[in-house]
């Protein structure tokens, strides 16, 4: 008996159900904690004798800082999108989402 096989796209929609209803974080934690360490560490002028910043950082604000971004980045793809469907296109490139971050202005949205 041959192996059951949805149609394509099938198994993508469901995907995007499934992402859609679930409200965790996606992006994984270390990860990006060590990306928000590693630009405040860039940011910062005022080193210590071992050349770090020596910035503390609460666990609830990379938390907050991380769903702030996930908030952010999940908003910029709805705009990338509905840009993709005027171009009378199903598929996001990077030009919809310069056209999305153009449209937004300088603070993206944000103000």
């Amino acid at each position: 008996k041959k192996k059951h096989r949805f149609r394509p796209g099938v198994v993508a929609l469901r995907e995007i159900r499934k992402y859609q209803k679930s409200t965790d974080l996606l992006l994984r934690k270390l990860p990006f904690s060590r990306l928000v360490k590693e630009i405040a560490e860039d940011m910062t002028t005022d080193l210590n004798e071992y050349g770090e910043s020596g910035l503390r950082w609460q666990s609830s604000a990379l938390l907050a800082l991380q769903e702030a971004a996930e908030a952010f980045l999940v908003h910029l793809f709805e705009d990338a999108n509905l840009c993709a469907i005027h171009a009378k296109r199903v598929t996001i490139m990077p030009r919809d989402i310069q056209l999305a971050r153009r449209i937004r202005g300088p603070w993206g949205g944000l103000a």
